[in-house]
C-alpha cells in the first residue's frame, strides 16, 4: 500500500508541474504544490524503504520531470494553445492628415479641454487645442496632426 502512495504523489507532482509550467506560468503554485509531493514521495520512500528505495524514487521524479519540462516545453505543445486567428482591422483604417488639410474647418461637438470632438466636412475626429479651453459649437480650424489626432485652433 505504502508503494501505491508513492506512485500517486510523483503522479500528483508531475501534474503540478505540468501546470505550473503550460496553465499557471510565474503564478508558483503549481511549483509549490509540486515540491511539496515529491518531497512526500521521497519521504516515504526513504522510510518505508530504505535508502535503495530513496535514491530510487530520487531517479525517477528527476527523469519524469526532466521528461514533463522537455515535452511541454517543445513548439509543438505551445501550438496548441497559441492563437491561429489575424486581427486585420484597425482602430482607425484611415489617418486624419490623409482626409483633411491644414486650413479646414469645423466645428466643436464637445469642450476641448484640451482634448476632444470635433466635426470636420461631415465626420467626427479627435481634437486637440493649440491653447486653452474651446467650448462646444465653436468654430475651428485645423492647423496640424499629431497620431490620430487633429490639432486645431479655434476662430475669433
Amino acid at each position: 500500500m505504502e508503494l501505491f502512495y508513492i506512485i500517486l504523489l510523483v503522479f500528483f507532482g508531475l501534474l503540478f508541474l505540468l501546470a505550473e509550467l503550460v496553465l499557471l506560468p510565474g503564478v508558483s503554485i503549481g511549483a509549490i504544490l509540486s515540491l511539496v509531493c515529491y518531497g512526500s514521495s521521497i519521504y516515504l520512500a526513504f522510510r518505508d524503504y530504505g535508502t535503495t528505495g530513496g535514491v530510487v524514487v530520487i531517479a525517477v521524479v528527476l527523469l519524469l520531470s526532466l521528461l514533463v519540462v522537455v515535452v511541454s516545453l517543445r513548439a509543438r505543445t505551445w501550438q496548441r494553445f497559441s492563437l491561429r486567428q489575424e486581427i486585420r482591422s484597425s482602430s482607425m483604417p484611415v489617418l486624419p492628415a490623409d482626409e483633411l488639410q491644414v486650413g479646414d474647418r469645423g466645428r466643436t461637438l464637445s469642450r476641448l479641454s484640451p482634448m476632444g470632438k470635433v466635426e470636420i466636412g461631415g465626420r467626427t475626429y479627435e481634437a486637440k487645442s493649440t491653447g486653452a479651453y474651446v467650448d462646444p459649437q465653436r468654430e475651428v480650424e485645423v492647423v496640424g496632426f499629431e497620431n490620430f489626432s487633429v490639432i486645431v485652433k479655434p476662430l475669433p
